[in-house]
């Protein structure tokens, strides 16, 4: 692009890393900012909108067509600062023409450490051995206390072996697990072929797997993928993840199964809602880890998908392919 600033409106709805908002400074004439460090109240952000040529948004945003109405004929494209789209109206973008983009696969990296993390803590019941370092429980050498599990020599299922699912099979693999197994819509054969993972059909994921990740998109076809019919079948020692979206599991149903002993432990950086009320009975029960979605909370991530979501911005106003454009 020439060093002559576009004459459009851009609204970026939260604080981002400054390579991407220097970048979007350096591009476009107007830039508005919500400075405040919490979510963009509905009122405000249709105020903000209105007029702009472009919206950088973040994924607890939920642009819908109220949204995008006021800001009017001028509105070209909607950035996401997400891997994930469904908290935008598709339906109505396409009807006016607006382009939408988003940031995956720059968070894989960042998305399977965390996943990976969640499986080792709750495999090796870290959150409960700090607190009994910190409660003064931690007293003389016990052979049977706080023991976990290994993952060398397990079954790993993973359900959605899209990047960051195979990016958390590949690193369980070098835990030396011994079978990693997958459901999804399409056969990956570079998991097949470089860490032997096999797909499976989901029935025979549950009943085989001592781990199981969730990393799969939010579809009407997995919502609820995981409720009380799927936790009876699984193993009474799985360990279920989740990072993927809160949605893909029966909350209720993950309850009653974890206080039964159905499964053995969760840990989740996904729930529903966002952020989930403290007094949540999955907070009250020490074998249910979670995390406050911070699948992608590394500096080096985020600094790229501010980048990325100005790109696509920047792209999507001037008539380009956006490096990263949603299709639908």
């Amino acid at each position: 692009m020439s060093s002559v600033k576009l004459a459009k409106k851009v609204v970026v709805t939260r604080q981002i890393y400054a390579k991407g908002l220097d970048l979007l400074r350096s591009k476009v004439d107007e830039v508005i900012v919500y400075d405040e460090d919490k979510g963009m109240p509905e009122e405000e952000m249709k105020e903000a909108v209105k007029g702009a040529h472009g919206i950088i948004c973040m994924l607890s945003d939920k642009i819908h067509k109220g949204i995008i109405e006021a800001a009017g004929d001028n509105l070209q494209c909607i950035s996401t600062y997400s891997a994930g789209f469904d908290h935008i109206d598709l339906e109505e973008c396409k009807k006016r023409g607006i382009v939408v983009g988003n940031t995956p696969k720059v968070l894989t990296n960042a998305t399977a450490d965390l996943t990976v993390s969640l499986v080792l803590d709750t495999a090796r019941l870290i959150p409960r051995a700090i607190h009994a370092a910190k409660s003064g429980e931690w007293g003389t050498w016990k052979p049977m206390w706080l023991c976990g599990s290994e993952l060398a020599g397990k079954t790993c299922g993973i359900v959605g072996m899209g990047s960051i699912g195979y990016a958390v099979a590949r690193r369980l693999h070098a835990f030396d697990v011994e079978n990693i197994l997958y459901f999804g819509r399409s056969q990956k054969l570079e998991a097949e072929e470089k860490i032997g993972a096999k797909k499976v059909a989901f029935e025979e994921l549950l009943e085989n797997s001592d781990i199981i990740v969730v990393t799969c998109a939010l579809t009407p076809e997995t919502k609820h993928l995981f409720n009380a019919e799927a936790f009876k079948k699984m193993k009474p020692n799985a360990i279920l993840v989740n990072t993927a979206r809160g949605g893909c599991v029966d909350q209720d149903a993950l309850v009653e199964a974890l206080q039964t002993g159905e499964i053995q432990a969760a840990g989740l950086d996904v729930t529903t809602p966002e952020p989930l009320p403290t007094d949540h009975p999955l907070f009250q029960l020490d074998n249910c880890i979670i995390t406050p979605h911070i699948g992608s909370a590394s500096v080096e991530c985020r600094t790229v998908m501010s980048v990325l979501a100005v790109e696509n911005a920047l792209a999507g106003m001037t008539g380009s392919t956006m490096p990263a454009q949603v299709n639908f």
